[in-house]
């Protein structure tokens, strides 16, 4: 079983995306958007940065809210269907290092476990591309539930779910000198099954915060779930808020 570095430019295609879009109930994402309006402390119309974006459900809740929002992915799938939900909002296609913005955005987050699929070079060039797009001061807060501390306790193997007509499998394994989750998905539907190979860079909670250090953030905050526990081993979820740092 193996992933090219590049794994993520056809893997979010078919019923992979499909699944995605059924996975997370609206109430999910309503408890989100209220932590993530709560924690970047940013009233609206506020300007936002949701990278990688996906299906666009966060940025969609946050414009209905008067935000003003930019969406980035990589997916012509996520995007497509994104657009159709979230008519108003900036939807971009392109690579989530590949952000063109200076000192645009007055808070950012990256949602959904989507960290950590790059090569480490590629990551650590993620975070400094997105502190490069905000202000000073403003926040960014990512979901990271491969983080170290919470994957030794979470991480299973082999799994099966259903989401509306599409079955799902999976099939992984962590690799201990890559320091890399590599997991094998499996999307049927009517007799028709889709298999993908996707891997996800496993760092602990400190790396993370050594990476958002020099990528220009201060003041990193863990939390391990949405009622503002402290993150620590064992947590579910890894919640980090970052601030950008002011100029001096």
């Amino acid at each position: 079983m193996y992933a090219p570095p590049d794994w993520y430019t056809t893997f979010f295609t078919g019923l992979a995306v499909e699944m995605w879009l059924k996975a997370m109930p609206p109430e999910a994402t309503a408890a989100e958007v209220a932590w993530l309006r709560a924690k970047l402390k940013s009233p609206p119309p506020a300007r936002l940065l949701d990278v990688p974006c996906g299906g666009g459900r966060h940025s969609i809740a946050l414009a209905a809210a008067g935000y003003s929002m930019t969406g980035v992915d990589l997916s012509n799938d996520f995007l497509q269907t994104a657009k159709n939900a979230g008519p108003t909002i900036d939807w971009q296609q392109r690579e989530m290092t590949d952000l063109p913005w200076t000192n645009t955005f007055d808070g950012a987050f990256c949602f959904g476990n989507s960290f950590g699929y790059l090569p480490d070079a590629e990551n650590a060039r993620f975070l400094r591309a997105v502190s490069a797009t905000l202000k000073p001061g403003a926040r960014f807060i990512m979901d990271y539930g491969a983080v170290m501390e919470a994957l030794a306790s979470t991480f299973m193997p082999t799994g099966a779910y259903v989401f509306g007509d599409i079955h799902y499998e999976r099939n992984g394994r962590y690799d201990a000198a890559t320091g890399r989750i590599v997991v094998e998905h499996s999307h049927t539907r009517a007799g028709l099954t889709e298999s993908k190979v996707m891997t996800q860079r496993v760092y602990t909670y400190r790396e993370l915060c050594e990476l958002l250090t020099a990528a220009g953030f201060i003041d990193m905050q863990g939390y391990g779930g949405l009622n503002d526990e402290p993150f620590t081993l064992g947590s579910k979820r890894l919640l980090l808020v970052a601030t950008k740092a002011k100029n001096e």
